[in-house]
């Protein structure tokens, strides 16, 4: 196995370190005409572990921040519903302006109309969290096989990417395998200096990862590596050699990256999608399957393939293996409402070994 993982026994399969958030979900009815909505817990963080917990029997936790008030109250249930180990820094809320949980606001769309994200961040607890707010050598007593963190974490504020860095160094200093997912957001970058900062922010943090999660968009807007014109819509967004050639670019300026792997998505309507994933590991490409998906909803469905790709390579599968449990995983959680799994682990073994949509009896 490339990845130096480790085998012995560790108190943790798995850590991340990012926001908490809930999400406002009035199903396909946009915001403007909404009278009800569904509550996700969610967070592009915490959603790998919650993942890996809840569908792969791993033993995952969180560091992030946590609020002192019924929303804050809401998320540690749902947290401990998924079985994820939580290490919270607690805020105290003023009663009026916070600090506050993270309010994302996503309607589904339908056919033609895509769907909305939008966000209320001000006064983000998370956005506060700074160096020297975890103890990390006592969250890693005992142990942690891999850890992550994300993009949309690095760009709330000036310090959540100096904690990312800490808690990276921390991991590999006790002998961790350190990923990151670019999830390159926009909206989230453009108030604190959009495309340039990203870059200076993004840049610095991967200098320090193992495996990177992310498409030619993150790269090219997140790390500044050159590549074809995303928008173009002659070109096939199913093309693997697209995305390798990104890879090539990316680790000549990056030689410390073993792993880089993302899915590649077709979108014909908002629910009508082609669907696909590569891999890249220590120069050696995979390519999955394609499928054609009927979406439910597809908030998650990134973090649903990067958690089945991680749980096959930590669990001894082959790369070719444990790219198609995560194509799997990310094809079937854009069939469940809310943005972490509902799926069991046989469910996704068998969709990853060429199962279909036949009614089980």
């Amino acid at each position: 196995m490339p990845l130096a993982l480790r085998t012995g026994s560790c108190a943790l399969d798995f850590l991340s370190l990012g926001a908490l958030i809930h999400r406002l979900d009035p199903g396909n009815i946009p915001f403007r005409k909404a009278r009800s909505f569904d509550i996700h817990v969610s967070g592009g963080e915490y959603n790998v572990a919650a993942n890996l917990s809840d569908c792969f029997g791993l033993r995952t936790g969180v560091a992030t921040a946590m609020v002192n008030y019924p929303i804050g109250e809401l998320v540690q249930c749902r947290v401990r519903e998924m079985g994820v180990t939580p290490f919270y820094k607690f805020f105290e809320h003023d009663g009026v302006r916070g600090p506050n949980i993270a309010t994302v606001y996503s309607d589904r769309g339908h056919g033609v109309r895509a769907p909305v994200v939008f966000y209320n961040r001000s006064n983000e607890a998370a956005a506060l969290l700074k160096p020297g707010d975890f103890d990390w050598a006592n969250i890693f007593t005992g142990g942690v096989r891999w850890f992550h963190s994300g993009g949309i974490f690095a760009s709330l504020s000036e310090t959540t990417s100096e904690l990312i860095i800490e808690g990276m160094k921390a991991a590999k200093a006790q002998g961790a395998i350190v990923s990151f997912d670019l999830n390159y957001r926009g909206k989230l970058w453009k108030p604190i200096g959009g495309e340039k900062r990203a870059v200076e922010v993004l840049r610095k943090i991967v200098a320090n990862v193992d495996c990177l999660v992310g498409n030619e968009e993150d790269m090219q807007k997140g790390l500044g590596i050159k590549g074809p014109e995303v928008t173009k819509k002659t070109e096939s967004k199913l093309d693997p050699d697209v995305f390798f050639g990104m890879i090539d670019r990316t680790v000549e300026q990056f030689p410390n990256i073993k792993l880089v792997a993302t899915t590649l998505r077709e979108v014909h309507s908002t629910n009508r999608h082609d669907w696909a994933a590569v891999l890249w590991l220590e120069g050696k490409k995979y390519t999955s399957p394609t499928c054609h998906l009927d979406v439910l909803d597809r908030i998650g469905g990134g973090d649903g393939f990067a958690s089945g790709t991680i749980y096959g390579l930590m669990s001894g599968r082959d790369p070719q293996q444990a790219l198609n449990l995560g194509w799997a995983h990310g094809a079937l959680l854009t069939t469940y409402h809310g943005d972490t799994t509902m799926a069991t682990l046989a469910e996704v073994e068998a969709f990853a070994a060429g199962g279909g949509a036949r009614v089980q009896r």
